[in-house]
Parts: C-alpha cells; structure tokens; sequence
C-alpha cells in the first residue's frame, strides 16, 4: 500500500493541500484560492490542480509514479460524513449543499487512487479538532472540545477518539448557543443574541462600534490594535466578546465534561486582553467539579485540520 494520502483543507477564502504519511505530519503544503463564489466546480478544480502539483513535486522526488492510499478532507458547511455530502453552508460557497464531494474528489483523482481508497470528508473544524485530538493540546486526553474562534466559531467534541457529528450533523455547534450579553447583536444565521453574533471576530468588531467606538476602526485587528493603545472602549468590548465564549465553554462542559478544552483561532492572539476574561468568565460559570478542566491554547496552528484531514483518510 502507498505510503501517503492527500489531506485538504477547504475554506471560504482558501484551500490548503499537503501529501502525508502516516504520522499525518504535511509535507510540502500549498495554498491557493478556494473560488467558493464559483460553485463546486471551480472548488473541486482547485483541489485537483493542488494534488496534481504536489504529486508531481513526489515523482520526481521518488522517480516513481505516486498513488495515494486515500484521501482527508476538511471543508466549511454541515457536513454528512458518512456519505461525504455537503448539507448546508453559508452564502460563501454557492451551490455547495448537496456537493457529493467525496464521490467528485475521487472522480477528479481517479488515475492516483488505489483500489479501495477512501476518500474521507468532514467538516473543517471536525479536522481541525482530530488534529488537535491526536497530535496537538489534546494529545493524549480520552475526550476533548476543541473551539475555534476567528471570523466566525467552530468546534469540534471527541469522546473516546471519535467525532461526536450528531443526528443532524451539527455536532457541538457552539456557535449558535444562544448568550447573555449578545442581545443586541444578530448571528449570521439570522437570529438575535447567539454566541457568534458577539464571540467571533466579526461581532467582537460590531461590538466595540455598538458600545460607541471609533468608527475608523475596521476590523478586529484595529480593535486589538486600539486596546493595546488604551481605548478603553476596545479593552471593554474584547473583554465582553471574550467573556461570552467562556460562558459557552462553561455550558457546553456541563453537557459534554470534556477531558481537556482547547481553544485556538486568531482571536485568541488577542493575547492576555482576551484570555484573561476568557477564563474569568469561565471560572464564575462552571460548576465545582469543572473548575479544574484544563483549557488549553491550540499548539498546531494551521496545520491542525491538514493533520486531522491525513488521520481521517488513514482511518477509513
């Protein structure tokens, strides 16, 4: 059998491809634009060109032609994996529910898949928390819940070294519990007051604007950049969307008692502004026996869901 899958990860902006063997560790990865806006086609394309440059970068390594055992993929929207079926996803991808991507991906690359090969399909943070799980802050832990907190959240609950994907395939979506605090704010999803609408990057910035903040400042990052300055409106606001995400983390321990919790994402990089009334928040809210649940930073960074990607492939 071959040594190597292909691992992908598909998002909104871009894709991420690496070869890996079985330590799941990428080798060589690329990056381009994901042209979600396209339909699947152009994504599907944008998978295939990436496998192609990087098998061909492993012939001439090995001198040989190269075939894949499998493949791991781990994509934005709801995600079926059982059938490798996209279910739902945001306005970003357009015409992506109802992709049969694992059947498509695996008619793109037919000519380097061997017989039998699977071609494995999650949703991107289900990859990055198998990531995370087997090499990274969780490593080693017999459960964990895995947040990522950036432009929007997502995270991703193992128990026992599987996924826990639901009934609905929405498996510890945290990002639409509803949280106090959020009421002013609307949730992408259409509804008031949820976790997102104040807990990811994008509502922490509509945040600080509510609280009456400068209006020149457009993004996260400004708002970062104006708490290190003394804004005492920025500080409040990272302080208010931080301490959200602890709440959710302490409600969602009381259903799930997780081992250990990592939290990862570019939010986070906020620093001590935003961990701080993070774990603050978390403390007041969880009950006695939760207080003492380690809640880790993320140690893989962008590699996690490519790694959690490649274990998926070599599982199935």
């Amino acid at each position: 059998m071959p040594d190597l899958v292909l691992a992908v990860d598909i998002g909104g902006t871009k894709t991420a491809a690496a070869l890996a063997g079985r330590d799941d560790v990428p080798q060589g990865t690329l990056v381009a634009p994901s042209r979600a806006g396209e339909g699947p086609d152009a994504v599907i394309d944008t998978v295939r060109a990436l496998a192609e440059r990087l098998l061909e970068t492993a012939d001439e390594k090995s001198g040989t032609r190269t075939t894949l055992a499998g493949v791991g993929i781990g994509t934005a929207g709801v995600v079926d994996a059982g059938a490798g079926t996209i279910v739902s996803s945001t306005d970003t991808f357009a015409d992506w529910p109802g992709t049969r991507l694992a059947e498509r991906v695996r008619a793109a690359l037919a000519g380097r898949l061997t017989d039998g090969a699977v071609v494995a399909v999650q949703n991107d943070v289900d990859a990055h928390a198998a990531g995370e799980f087997r090499h990274g802050a969780a490593a080693g832990a017999s459960s964990a819940l895995v947040v990522a907190v950036g432009t929007g959240i997502g995270a991703g609950v193992i128990v026992n070294g599987l996924a826990v994907r639901g009934a609905h395939h929405v498996g510890g979506e945290l990002a639409h519990l509803p949280i106090r605090g959020a009421d002013h704010l609307r949730c992408p999803c259409g509804r008031i007051g949820h976790l997102e609408a104040i807990g990811a990057g994008l509502g922490l910035h509509r945040h600080y604007l509510s609280l009456g903040g400068d209006g020149t400042v457009t993004d996260t990052r400004g708002v970062a950049a104006a708490a290190a300055a003394g804004d005492a409106l920025a500080v409040q606001a990272i302080a208010d969307s931080a301490s959200a995400v602890g709440r959710a983390l302490a409600g969602a321990a009381a259903i799930i008692d997780p081992e250990r919790i990592v939290v990862t994402g570019g939010v986070p990089q906020i620093g001590d502004l935003w961990w701080q009334p993070m774990l603050a928040a978390y403390r007041a809210e969880a009950i006695d026996a939760l207080q003492n649940t380690p809640i880790l930073p993320g140690a893989l960074g962008d590699d996690a869901p490519l790694r959690g990607a490649a274990a998926s492939a070599w599982r199935n």
